[in-house]
């Protein structure tokens, strides 16, 4: 698998993973949490009425006070009857005080004197040197028969210490964590088994998509379940299928034209031979031929020289498309190369040349003629003059550009300046060249190549105006055969 589609896989496992343990935390979250808080208030709701009834119970049996006002005494004996193991009271009586325990120096907030103050029954939990504690408190009647029962002033407090049940409340917090990393093990481990579910059938596409690209267009998936990635796998076993049926068509064609091509181009130049030799013959004659004898001597000499050159051409296509083109390398001075081209051509003084002797290169001298044949003629023919040709080199590899003055190459051709065939302008059906220049030079160039890098030819637009061509050679190639 690609490093691209690990790391999609990957990317699904992991949201696989995180999406099940979210779920899995949230859960048990909100469950241990409301639990908690259940159980939390009802064990304290329980401690409270437990601790209310206590001291009502108490109070029953040691009320009524004999007198009033009490004595230190009176307030002493009721502290001490009111305490026991479970905590201990406090009991006030306007500027008197006494406490039945010496747990804490003063336990006694203002908001709860305030409100037993008011004649109320009232309880608040505060805490004391880390430790909680519940503070129950009342105030005591004047009940007297034939009188209207009335607030006697003596305040009773009862503190209870809460230690028993703040323990309780933490084990079941406890519980509660370790129910949820028990929970959270178990979504991983859900988790785990459903990515293993889901993502097997994604990596078995990835692969078969993998090898669907790298042309093995058997590449079948197999089809487990009725569910949507079972639907995905018939529908991509379709898609196989279809394209297998399809690019073997293609690739008959591409054959059969291939082949239709390089026979037809074999067989034409016989014919050819021979009409050249006649042509030859007419070239000698034609001017001595009358008026349009002449003219259409001339134009059937000009025509076959042009069919010839087509023939050639796609003789040397066919080549290279069935991969039988060969380098046939030699030791080259390319400026000396390039000077023959153009010297043969009748170029030599239409061309700006810079070409710096003594560079030498292993290459293809008739490749190399032909490439840069083609590229100054596509200069002349349709660019401006000056032409320019410009040789430069270093350890590896030897550059030629071929530049002119012309309009340059429009944006939209430059894709397409070396397709076979290709017209910029497609009203124009009729041109000097056969079409196939460029595509050949291309050829040309890739078919030298040093290590995993091939020659080159790249088309753009110089800063000033006008075309420039760039050619780059290995200045010692393999040779590797075929072109492709």
């Amino acid at each position: 698998m690609t490093r691209w589609a690990s790391a999609r896989v990957l990317g699904l496992r992991l949201r696989l993973l995180l999406t099940f343990a979210l779920l899995g935390v949230t859960t048990t979250a909100v469950v241990a949490s409301g639990s908690y808080v259940q159980a939390r208030t009802v064990i304290l709701q329980q401690a409270q009425d437990a601790a209310v009834m206590s001291l009502t119970d108490q109070l029953t049996k040691v009320y009524p006070i004999v007198q009033l006002p009490p004595t230190q005494g009176d307030l002493d004996l009721l502290a001490q009857r009111l305490s026991d193991r479970e905590g201990f009271a406090v009991v006030v009586y306007r500027g008197m005080r006494s406490q039945g325990g010496a747990e804490v120096a003063d336990p006694l907030t203002p908001e709860l004197r305030e409100q037993v103050g008011d004649g109320r029954i009232a309880w608040q939990r505060v805490s004391f040197d880390g430790q909680p504690w519940l503070l129950i408190g009342t105030q005591l009647d004047i009940d007297r028969p034939g009188v209207p029962s009335r607030p006697s002033g003596l305040e009773v407090y009862s503190v209870r210490n809460l230690v028993p049940e703040q323990q309780s409340i933490n084990r079941l917090a406890t519980r509660a964590w370790q129910t949820g990393a028990l929970s959270l093990v178990l979504a991983v481990l859900l988790a785990l088994l459903a990515a293993r579910g889901v993502l097997r059938p994604v990596r078995d596409l990835g692969r078969a998509a993998r090898r669907l690209g790298e042309g093995d267009l058997s590449t079948r998936l197999t089809v487990r379940g009725a569910d949507e990635l079972a639907d995905v796998a018939r529908t991509f076993n379709d898609t196989a299928g279809t394209l297998e049926r399809q690019v073997g068509e293609l690739r008959r064609m591409e054959s059969d034209a291939r082949r239709f091509v390089a026979d037809v181009s074999h067989e034409l130049r016989t014919p050819l031979a021979a009409m050249t030799a006649v042509t030859d013959v007419l070239d000698e004659e034609a001017e001595h031929l009358p008026g349009d004898a002449g003219r259409a001597a001339r134009l059937v000499s000009r025509e076959t020289e042009n069919l010839t050159h087509l023939v050639n051409d796609l003789i040397e296509v066919s080549r290279f498309d069935s991969g039988t083109a060969r380098l046939a390398l030699d030791d080259v001075d390319v400026a000396a190369a390039v000077t023959a081209t153009l010297r043969i051509r009748g170029w030599a003084d239409r061309v700006r040349a810079e070409l710096p002797p003594g560079v030498v290169a292993r290459l293809d001298p008739r490749r190399l003629d032909v490439i840069v044949a083609n590229l100054v003629g596509n200069a002349f023919r349709h660019g401006a003059e000056p032409v320019s040709v410009r040789l430069r080199a270093d350890a590896d590899w030897v550059t030629i550009e071929v530049a002119d003055r012309g309009p340059g190459l429009d944006p939209a051709v430059l894709p397409h300046v070396f397709d076979r065939f290709y017209k910029a302008d497609t009203a124009r059906t009729r041109s000097e060249g056969s079409g196939l220049g460029l595509a050949i030079s291309w050829e040309n160039a890739r078919l030298h190549r040093h290590g995993e890098r091939r020659g080159s030819l790249v088309a753009g637009n110089t800063p000033g105006g006008g075309a420039v061509f760039t050619l780059c050679l290995p200045r010692d190639p393999a040779d590797v055969g075929g072109a492709r």
